[in-house]
C-alpha cells in the first residue's frame, strides 16, 4: 500500500492573530496579509478581525438613498425582470421557428431559408445597373 503524506494542522497563536490583526487595522488589506502569512483565505482573517479587532472589519456596504432613488431602483429591478423574461421568451420562439424551418426544409428536401441582401446593396447594385445602361 502506498504511503499517505501526513495532513498539515496549523493551529495559529493569540499573539500571532492579534498582530495579523493590528496590522490589518494599520491599513493592510485582508488578501495581502493572507499572502504575507500563507493563510488559508482572507475568510480567516475577516474571521480574526470580528473576534479581535477594536472597531471590526473594515468594509461593510451601507447604501444610503433618498425615497426616489428607492423607489427607481425597485422601476429598473421591476423592468430588468420584464427584460429578462421577454428575452427567454423570443429565445423560446426563436427555437421554435428555427427548429420547424429545420423539418420543413428536411421534408421538402431543399432550403427554404433565403440569403437576404440588405437593403443598401440592393440599392447599390441596382444604382450601377443603371449607370451602366444609360
Amino acid at each position: 500500500m502506498g504511503q499517505n503524506p501526513k495532513q498539515i494542522i496549523r493551529r495559529y497563536s493569540l499573539a500571532f492573530k492579534k498582530q495579523v490583526v493590528e496590522e490589518y487595522e494599520a491599513g493592510a488589506s485582508a488578501s495581502a496579509l493572507r499572502r504575507r502569512y500563507g493563510l488559508g483565505g482572507t475568510h480567516m482573517v475577516v474571521r480574526w478581525v470580528e473576534q479581535y479587532s477594536r472597531e471590526g472589519v473594515r468594509h461593510r456596504l451601507m447604501v444610503v438613498q433618498t425615497p426616489e432613488e428607492q423607489e427607481r431602483v425597485k422601476e429598473l429591478e421591476t423592468q430588468v425582470t420584464e427584460l429578462e423574461k421577454l428575452i427567454a421568451q423570443l429565445s423560446l420562439d426563436k427555437f421554435m421557428l428555427e427548429s420547424t424551418l429545420a423539418v420543413a426544409e428536411e421534408e421538402l428536401g431543399h432550403e427554404v431559408k433565403k440569403k437576404l441582401r440588405s437593403s443598401s446593396s440592393r440599392k447599390r447594385k441596382s444604382g450601377s445597373k443603371k449607370g451602366q445602361g444609360g
